[in-house]
């Protein structure tokens, strides 16, 4: 890595942190207007990915995850780090040896004939390299990189400090953006990626699951030589999906290299277990026999079967058009915030689902997932960080699809392997009282019984509402006014110290740390009562 010293390191994140607030802090004061912030944000992803370069290590991973949440930071800050690539030299051989030897427990050639020692593949994590086992089969040896471990306990330690700040003094909506939930995913998914011993185990997955498949290959692993930091593999050759020539050398056709992509992928995404996370061109290929290759389990992601049950359970709420039991569904897998107002995002998705499924080769989606991103940010809802893998998934492979076979549409392929995926898994019962609770008759009866409990439910709406508006504002405004005391007593230790008179800085000190005690008194009231008032709503 190129910056070794753990304070500069740390220095250089936390500057370039507190750098951005202070820049949103003063546009937001000076009331800036929506162009000049689109620029602001631009500059700020510019600045935010050169340091991530310089850097490297954790820092880009992180980058990459923040690059595929355009449900949160705006889309000038995205577009600058979008394509961030995760390669950076490799190390010296000499300590990828050393590794490999103490992984082990001796010399590397006990276990293998030969192997290059140029690595053929570097990331901010990995290296490869190939090598040839003594009985003459050929691997790819997935080896941690040095000092890695270190690295990444500064930048989360740094992190940890700047979510926390974020937490408390950016200036979003409260409720808005989790961020201390938002930390925790970044931490979860990085530390599985480092730990080889769990991709080893998505890898023997894979395997298990699509072993009966002849229209796939997932190469095979020797757990003997795999430890927490050394990952060995079967060395498999494919053609790069994005290679057309070689395609054109491919004993099936284009679309059925599409149709053969799409049912290997529409189960990991439906269904229990794990599905690949980054499905790129690298990591998704095609054998010469037609056969896809699946390589690369660091970036995995895992549907519980609790969450394959919901969504299971949204699906048929859509089809049913039931947005009731949709928005019930969302709420269950994690995307609504606790203050969401639920009949407006049921209002919302009766709005956005009104047209019909033979409409969509007709609509712009890039232009329709812009308008869902700015939806997202407009209302309390997070997407979940292994829904965003899950989201990443679906759109890398919807790309490799259009690449694939450019004259066929994604969804024509689709199509038929969803409606049989949906005749095996769905429970048809459940499917049809779904379905008829959506039509004419149904509704005219259900609206009739809100009509007559409309009256008492009003009032009841009406006296929450404005009992949480009063306490929203006013604790709002008891902490904007602990946060300008706070403001008013730093410039006083500053003004104090330059005038040099003891009197005016020691005032300013113990302003100072009276409003901060204040606004974090505040701050824990008003997170409180947030978690409070959706349980008075519901009851």
């Amino acid at each position: 890595m190129k910056v070794q010293s753990k304070f500069i390191r740390m220095t250089k994140v936390l500057s370039l942190a507190f750098t951005i607030f202070l820049q949103i802090y003063w546009y937001k004061l000076r009331r800036r207007p929506e162009s000049e912030w689109e620029k602001l944000w631009g500059k700020i992803g510019e600045r935010f990915r050169k340091t991530l370069f310089e850097l490297e290590g954790l820092l880009i991973k992180i980058g990459q995850i923040l690059s595929i949440r355009s449900d949160l930071l705006p889309r000038a800050f995205i577009k600058q780090v979008e394509d961030l690539t995760d390669h950076v030299p490799p190390s010296k051989w000499e300590d990828i040896e050393h590794i490999l030897e103490k992984e082990w427990g001796g010399s590397i050639y006990q276990h293998i004939e030969y192997i290059e020692k140029q690595a053929i593949a570097s990331a901010s994590i990995g290296e490869v390299y190939q090598a040839l086992l003594k009985n003459g089969t050929k691997v790819a040896v997935k080896v941690q990189r040095p000092n890695i471990q270190s690295i990444v306990q500064i930048d989360f330690r740094s992190l940890r400090i700047i979510i926390w700040f974020a937490d408390h003094f950016v200036p979003v909506p409260k409720g808005f953006i989790n961020f201390q939930m938002l930390f925790k995913e970044l931490k979860e998914v990085i530390e599985r990626e480092l730990d080889f011993a769990k991709e080893l185990e998505a890898l023997q997955s894979f395997n298990s699951r699509f072993k009966d498949r002849d229209t796939v290959k997932i190469p095979n692993a020797f757990p003997e030589l795999c430890t927490n930091k050394v990952l060995v593999m079967e060395w498999v050759e494919g053609i790069k999906l994005t290679d057309v020539e070689g395609l054109e050398q491919v004993e099936i056709s284009r679309k059925e290299i599409a149709q053969e992509l799409i049912e290997l992928f529409l189960p990991q995404w439906l269904e229990p277990g794990y599905f690949h996370a980054d499905p790129h061109p690298g990591n998704v290929m095609v054998s010469q026999e037609g056969r896809i290759i699946l390589l690369d389990f660091g970036m995995v992601g895992q549907i519980s079967k609790k969450d394959a049950s919901y969504f299971q359970s949204l699906i048929e709420a859509f089809l049913a058009k039931n947005y009731k039991k949709a928005v019930e569904c969302l709420a269950q897998l994690g995307f609504l915030l606790p203050d969401a107002d639920t009949r407006t995002i049921e209002r919302l998705l009766s709005e956005l689902l009104s047209f019909q499924m033979g409409e969509l080769k007709n609509m712009d989606l890039l232009a329709l997932k812009l308008e869902m991103n700015d939806m997202i940010q407009a209302l309390p809802i997070q997407v979940p960080t292994r829904f965003v893998f899950l989201g990443r998934s679906v759109g890398t492979i919807e790309g490799i699809l259009r690449n694939v076979a450019p004259e066929e549409e994604p969804l024509d392929l689709g199509k038929p392997v969803f409606m049989e995926w949906l005749r095996n898994q769905s429970n048809k019962w459940t499917f049809i009282w779904q379905w008829l609770q959506s039509q004419p008759i149904f509704k005219v009866l259900h609206s009739v019984n809100e009509f007559l409990q409309a009256p008492q439910k009003l009032e009841q709406l009406k006296e929450t509402e404005q009992r949480r508006e009063f306490l929203f504002i006013t604790q709002e405004n008891h902490k904007k006014q602990m946060f300008q005391l706070l403001l008013a007593g730093l410039m006083g230790v500053g003004f104090g110290l330059y005038v040099m008179n003891p009197f005016i800085w020691k005032l300013g000190v113990g302003l100072s740390a009276a409003s901060f005690v204040g606004y974090w008194v505040a701050s824990y009231k008003q997170k409180k009562w947030m978690k409070y008032m959706p349980e008075r709503k519901r009851g």
